[in-house]
C-alpha cells in the first residue's frame, strides 16, 4: 500500500483526520526538516507495507508550530501517535493524564532490556508512557593534538580530571572552553557534576521540585564545581560568549577542552585531531549517568486507534528499523542491538549510552520551564562570582517553593 501523505495545518485538519475510517493510523509530526521528513516517510511506507491492513495518515507541523498546539490536540482531538520527547516534557503531559501508558508495549518487545539507559527518561512512577527513537550523547570533546604533545591521557577520575587541567594551565593553556553567555552550557556542568555528586534518583527528585536547592547534596555539587572555577580552569570572559564563540579557542590550541553535545562535531576543522571522553567518575559507588536528550514517539491517551498506534510504537523500536531511521538523521539509536552510522563520535557516544545506568535529558528538559529559566541564571552567576552561592541558593530555593506547590 502506498503511503498517504496529509499536509494540514491548525486543529480542524487534527479532528477530521481523527474521525477517519477504522483502520486508519492518524499521526501528528514534527519531523518537519527535509532529512527527517524524508527518514519517517521511509518508515512509515515500510510500516504500511509489512502491515496492508493499516493506512497511515501523516499531519506534518513546524517545530515551533507544533509544539504550541500538541496540548490543544491532546485535549480536543487527539491523533493516534505523536512526536515530542522524554523526561519532564513528557511528564508534563502524564501528569496531565494525556500520554497513555504503553508499559505493555515495553514488556512485550524487551525494552526494559534494549532500551535500558533511557528507560528512566520514559518513567513516571514505574510506568512507562512513550518509545524513544533517537538520542544523541553529550561528554567532553578535546583537541588530541594539544594532549598528545603534552603527553595527557584521557581523566577517568576527578582527580585525574583536575591533574590534567593543571598541567594544561602550567602550559599555558585554559583547560576549559564554555561560552554561557545564553546560559544552557553552564547547566551542562550543573547537570553532570550533581549526577556524578549524587546519582540520578537524586537528580531527577531535584528536577521534580522534591529536593530543596538549599540541600547539602546539592552544595556539594557546587563544592565540586567550585574546584574548577577556583582553580581558573575555565575560559576567561565566558559570559560574554556564546556556545558558537567558545569553540575557536578549542580549535586553535588555546584551549583544549568542551563539555557540549555531539551536534559540536559537525564544527571541527579538516585536518585536525578532537577525540571524546565520558565526563569523568567523582564518586565511585555512583553509577554512570549520562545527558542524552531522548526524541520520542507517544500514544493520546484519548487516541481513538490504540491497537494500531501500539504496534507502529513497537515497529519503531525494532534494532533494524532504529538503525535505519538514525543512520538518516546522524544521531544515535537508543536501541542497544541497533547500529550507529560509522563515525568515530557516534560510535563512542553509541558505546557509552548503551552501557550507561541511566540518562537524563538536560536541565532544561528535565525540570519545570520556570524553574530552568532561574537556575541557569544562577549557574552562569556562581561561575562568575562563586562567593555568591548562598544567595543564589537561597534564591533558588525560594523560586522551587513557589512553582512546585
Amino acid at each position: 500500500m502506498t503511503l498517504k501523505k496529509l499536509v494540514t495545518s491548525g486543529v480542524l485538519g487534527a479532528a477530521m483526520l481523527s474521525q477517519a475510517y477504522a483502520g486508519t493510523l492518524v499521526i501528528n509530526s514534527n519531523q518537519s526538516d527535509p532529512a527527517p521528513k524524508q527518514a519517517w516517510a521511509d518508515m512509515i511506507a515500510q510500516f504500511e507495507t509489512e502491515n496492508p491492513d493499516i493506512d497511515v495518515k501523516v499531519n506534518q507541523y513546524d517545530h515551533e508550530g507544533y509544539k504550541s498546539v500538541l496540548r490543544n490536540w491532546l485535549v480536543t482531538s487527539p491523533p493516534d501517535v505523536v512526536f515530542w520527547f522524554a523526561g519532564n516534557r513528557m511528564k508534563f503531559f502524564v501528569d496531565l493524564g494525556l500520554f497513555e501508558d504503553v508499559s505493555d508495549v515495553w514488556a512485550n518487545e524487551g525494552l526494559n532490556d534494549s532500551m535500558s539507559s533511557t528507560k528512566a527518561s520514559l518513567s513516571v512512577d514505574g510506568k512507562k508512557y512513550g518509545v524513544p527513537y533517537s538520542y544523541y550523547q553529550w561528554g567532553i570533546y578535546y583537541n588530541k593534538g594539544i594532549f598528545d604533545k603534552l603527553g595527557l591521557s584521557e581523566p577517568q577520575t576527578w582527580d585525574e580530571f583536575i591533574a590534567v587541567c593543571d598541567a594544561l594551565k602550567a602550559n599555558a593553556i585554559t583547560p576549559i572552553t564554555i561560552g554561557t553567555k545564553y546560559l544552557w552550557t553552564a547547566a551542562g556542568w550543573f547537570d553532570y557534576l550533581n549526577m556524578r555528586t549524587n546519582g540520578l534518583d537524586y537528580h531527577i527528585d531535584l528536577m521534580d521540585g522534591k529536593i530543596p536547592y538549599t540541600d547539602a547534596g546539592v552544595r556539594n555539587t557546587f563544592a565540586n564545581w567550585k574546584q574548577l572555577v577556583d582553580g581558573e580552569y575555565f575560559l576567561e570572559n565566558h559570559a560574554s560568549y556564546s556556545w558558537q564563540e567558545a569553540q575557536p579557542p578549542m580549535f586553535n590550541g588555546e584551549a583544549a577542552m568542551y563539555l557540549m553535545g555531539n551536534f559540536l562535531t559537525p564544527n571541527f576543522p579538516e585536518g585536525m585531531d578532537f577525540d571524546f571522553f565520558p565526563f569523568p567518575i567523582i564518586d565511585p559507588s555512583i553509577g554512570r549517568y549520562e545527558d542524552a536528550p531522548t526524541d520520542t514517539v507517544h500514544i493520546p491517551s484519548r487516541a481513538k486507534n490504540k491497537a494500531d498506534a501500539r504496534k507502529f510504537l513497537a515497529y519503531v523500536a525494532l534494532p533494524e528499523n532504529q538503525t535505519k531511521l538514525n543512520m538518516a538523521l546522524n544521531q544515535l539509536p537508543p536501541n542497544k542491538y541497533a547500529t550507529a552510522a560509522d563515525n568515530k563520535f557516534l560510535t563512542q557516544g553509541n558505546e557509552m549510552l548503551g552501557s550507561a545506568d541511566g540518562t537524563a535529558q538536560f536541565y532544561d528538559r528535565d525540570t519545570d520551564p520556570a524553574m530552568a529559566s532561574e537556575g541557569m541564571k544562577g549557574f552562569q552567576e556562581f561561575m562568575v562570582h562563586p562567593e555568591r552561592l548562598d544567595k543564589i541558593l537561597d534564591n533558588l530555593e525560594r523560586v522551587r517553593q513557589r512553582i512546585f506547590k
